[in-house]
């Protein structure tokens, strides 16, 4: 990515990351390293209070916001739209338990967010379509993510056109779909099922529309980067890598991309 050699600290992208449950730590922790390996300047997480250890031992210059409690609840709401408002991109959904008031919290943000949006996981749901009508939204749904939103594959691109949303679906071959336009991103390899990397994808594609990228091109070039990556481990590992080996192959990438 270019930037102004005159530019100060926050000029080249402040993305935050609201995701986790009790029993899932890494999904929000994957999101924020890869905004970070993207090139960002500034990164701010917030998930459940008893993970805030694990995130600061993993990133040393993010700014940690633990939930009020374990979970995700309506207390959080508000204090989580301050912190998004004056930001660059946010993540919103990954590892986040599907159930009750943590999905109600997710919409009411979702709804009242003017922020630029990545939504993965609990995000998607029924609503979220009509939640993110006339915003700035990229969703990233794998097949299964997509059923449960009761969308039908075939009706994506009528989707995004309809409601000027793009909309990622993972899998063997990658499909972005914007307003009145479908990109196919092939590649890759079976390696990338391992969990976390739909995780590490979406901070990829924050961090990128933070540092000013368009999002239908943020989505394409993180898939595109996602892909070169597996297939790069794959001739170093086998398919025993992880989704943190993925992450450190994306500055290279980048730069050679």
């Amino acid at each position: 990515m270019q930037r102004d050699s005159d530019s100060h600290k926050g000029d080249n992208g402040k993305v935050a990351i609201v995701g986790g449950s009790t029993y899932i730590h890494g999904a929000p922790i994957f999101n924020a390293l890869a905004a970070q390996a993207s090139g960002i300047d500034t990164l701010s997480i917030c998930l459940p209070a008893c993970h805030s250890e694990a995130a600061k031992n993993w990133m040393l210059n993010a700014f940690v916001h633990p939930f009020e409690e374990d979970d995700i609840t309506d207390a959080d709401i508000e204090p989580i739209l301050e912190l998004i408002a004056p930001l660059d991109c946010v993540v919103l959904g990954s590892g986040i338990a599907k159930t009750g008031e943590r999905v109600h919290a997710l919409e009411e943000i979702i709804a009242s967010c003017t922020t630029p949006m990545v939504l993965d996981a609990t995000a998607l749901q029924p609503n979220t379509l009509d939640l993110v009508r006339g915003k700035q939204a990229i969703l990233t749904p794998h097949l299964g993510e997509l059923e449960r939103m009761g969308v039908e594959e075939n009706d994506l691109q009528d989707i995004a056109n309809e409601y000027q949303a793009i909309i990622v679906l993972k899998g063997e071959t990658d499909r972005v779909f914007s307003s009145h336009a479908t990109d196919e991103i092939t590649g890759g390899n079976a390696g990338l099922t391992t969990g976390g990397t739909g995780d590490v994808l979406a901070g990829l594609i924050a961090g990128l529309i933070a540092q000013g990228m368009a999002g239908v091109d943020a989505a394409k070039d993180a898939c595109t980067i996602l892909k070169k990556a597996g297939e790069k481990l794959e001739k170093e590992k086998g398919y025993a890598y992880t989704a943190a080996d993925v992450v450190g192959e994306i500055p290279e990438l980048l730069r050679v991309l």
